[in-house]
């Protein structure tokens, strides 16, 4: 059965993006060798979303309270790259990695499957 899933981050600086992860984030992790880290991610549940275009993933951290989880986060050094906005099903932003990438982060207004 499965008993977990995998995220790979691409990342054009993984090593300030690991770092970000662990000091900014305060994400627990495990050495994997060579310094290699693999970080423990928050409960988490998956979607499936229908496209006309290519398939895409996207990654997204969820919160209880966008405001508070920014401003915390801002405090700390993190770009937002984008104001938060109701989508309906949420509350939802996103910050910049070190590396250049992006990732969302909202506060649900949907059911989360994670409390299952």
């Amino acid at each position: 059965m499965i008993n977990g899933a995998h995220v790979i981050l691409y990342s054009r600086d993984a090593e300030a993006d690991r770092v970000f992860l662990r000091d900014v984030l305060g994400a627990k992790n495990v050495d994997a060798g060579g310094g290699w880290l693999i970080f423990k991610l928050p409960p988490a549940e998956v979607a499936v979303h229908p496209t006309d275009g290519d398939p895409q993933h996207q990654l997204y951290f969820m919160c209880d309270d966008v405001e508070a989880t920014v401003a915390e986060l801002s405090a700390k050094g993190v770009e937002f790259t984008a104001q938060v906005s109701d989508q309906g099903w949420g509350r939802l932003t996103s910050l910049r990695l070190p590396g250049g990438g992006e990732v969302g982060l909202y506060e649900p207004l949907h059911p989360v499957a994670y409390d299952l």
